[in-house]
């Protein structure tokens, strides 16, 4: 099969064919060096001189028939622009061969906002292998490990979103900490700023949310952008203390306090002053420990067990909970005095459920971390994921958050015998939760945007292209699998909801 390179004439290029000293081949110099192309076609937005100059100085460069297409824009980074010449190019060269051809898209000559683009097209419309180059480096594959045509928003265009946000907001230019925060969706754009300003001042904060959804990432990240991060950060899970020991591993104790106190021992809130102290899941601790730590709070002094002197602490308090406190407090297993002591930056951290687009953008950032934690384990090999796999992915509620889906992905890179992550590693990998699924369909708040033929919509596709999965494209198979009369009705429901016929 022939192969085709397209690419945009760059400044880089240009000099190159000029003889410019330290210019080197150029970007398509040195990929039409490496690899021989049948065809190479070149966008540019140069003069007609400068262009049919650098053509001919290509030409002799390589057998490829060399042609260049001229694209007029307005400006360089007018992505509008960009992609229409981009779109209409491939189309006619398509058009024009009359047959098949592996398409390569060059990435490094020209603007940034062209290579967005054609990051864009070969996800979305036209297939391609993605290529960049190098002087130090020379031509290497371009990995772009995820599904860019589902949920891809070029930092170029979140830049000045994100700079405006930071303005209005009195936002420090730059918060380094809240970098492991791995997210694109704006409901955490917004937490996020929520939590630099919180970081800032020295109030309480409060983080709510689902296990797994990340509260001790958030703490972390708060406690060293804060005026704190000179002094540790001390982690308390509350609900991993035996009641029995709470009030001395909290407060500390003496030599002889109690049976087992062979000798003195400071507690989490005497070794976390001058930082942070966060208790995670601050819920399960016992009414009494309630009460002694809310006079910590408004004292700035604890007293051991068995002491009766007081030693003063200077602290920052984060507290996270799972559950829901102010049913708590109504229900008497939580005090309101502690809880409006503690509830004063309240943070809800979202559920992965409703993190639009930011799943994708996950899986890469915990995929690449396994892999690195992996290499020189025997038997390690790199692992991908397949498209069905990730399509299974995007379609699962996560009830685990972002803690599950490692867990997963982690279950999945140990199960696969290759280098690729098939759809059913991850079916293996992903462990069945009763009664979830039916949670999720009948468990959803109607009112605020609720939408029932939405919601019929999803279950329709859902189901679909599961059976089509299980099915391997076959439709009368998957008819059956559906309980549909014929592959014609399953033909005419993929039809009608828009799902691939060949899924699998």
């Amino acid at each position: 099969m022939k192969t085709g390179l397209f690419a945009w004439i760059g400044i880089a290029d240009l000099k190159a064919s000029q003889g410019v000293a330290d210019a080197g081949l150029g970007p398509i110099g040195q990929a039409v060096d490496a690899t021989t192309y049948d065809h190479v076609i070149l966008l540019s937005d140069h003069g007609k001189k400068e262009t049919d100059s650098y053509c001919r100085w290509l030409g002799g460069k390589t057998p490829a028939a060399v042609e260049h297409v001229k694209a007029h824009l307005t400006a360089p980074t007018h992505f509008g622009e960009i992609y229409e010449h981009v779109i209409q190019a491939v189309q006619d060269f398509l058009k024009r061969i009359k047959g098949e051809c592996n398409l390569v898209f060059h990435l490094s000559p020209g603007t940034p906002a062209m290579a967005a683009v054609w990051i864009i097209v070969s996800k979305t419309r036209f297939p391609a292998k993605l290529i960049q180059s190098s002087k130090e480096s020379g031509v290497q594959v371009a990995s772009v490990p995820f599904d860019i045509s589902a949920d891809y928003l070029p930092d170029l265009l979140r830049r000045p979103d994100d700079e405006l946000i930071r303005l209005s907001q009195g936002l420090s230019p730059d918060a380094p900490e809240f970098d492991s925060i791995v997210h694109r969706c704006v409901v955490m754009r917004r937490l996020i700023a929520k939590a630099r300003r919180a970081a800032a001042r020295n109030i309480p904060v409060l983080l709510m949310g689902e296990s797994g959804t990340g509260k001790e990432l958030f703490a972390r990240a708060i406690h060293h952008s804060s005026a704190f991060r000179a002094g540790p950060i001390i982690a308390v899970n509350c609900g991993a203390i035996p009641r029995e020991l709470v009030e001395s591993e909290l407060f500390g104790h003496e030599k002889g306090a109690f049976t087992g106190a062979t000798s003195a021992r400071s507690g989490y809130l005497e070794e976390a002053s001058g930082g942070t102290l966060f208790l995670d899941e601050i819920g399960e601790l016992p009414l009494l420990a309630q009460v002694k730590l809310l006079r910590v709070l408004q004292e700035n002094q604890v007293v051991r067990i068995g002491s009766t002197k007081a030693k003063d602490v200077s602290f920052r308090i984060i507290a996270a909970t799972n559950r829901n406190l102010l049913q708590d407090v109504t229900e008497g297993r939580f005090r309101t005095d502690l809880f409006h002591r503690i509830a004063v930056a309240v943070l809800s951290i979202p559920p992965l459920r409703e993190r639009d687009h930011d799943v994708g953008l996950l899986v890469d950032h915990l995929l690449e971390k396994i892999n690195k934690e992996a290499v020189g384990q025997p038997g390690f090999e790199h692992k991908k994921l397949s498209v069905s796999a990730r399509n299974l992915i995007d379609r699962h509620s996560w009830p685990g958050n972002v803690r599950e889906l490692f867990n997963v992905l982690q279950r999945a890179a140990v199960w696969s015998t290759g280098p690729t992550i098939d759809l059913v590693d991850i079916k293996e990998a992903i462990l069945p939760m009763p009664g979830q699924a039916e949670a999720d369909l009948l468990g959803k708040p109607i009112g605020n945007g609720f939408n029932l033929q939405e919601l019929m919509t999803d279950v329709a596709k859902h189901y679909l292209r599961h059976a089509m999965e299980e099915a391997h494209g076959n439709k009368t198979k998957a008819a059956d699998l559906l309980g549909l009369p014929s592959y014609q009705t399953l033909t005419n429901w993929l039809r009608r909801y828009g799902v691939d016929n060949n899924l699998a």
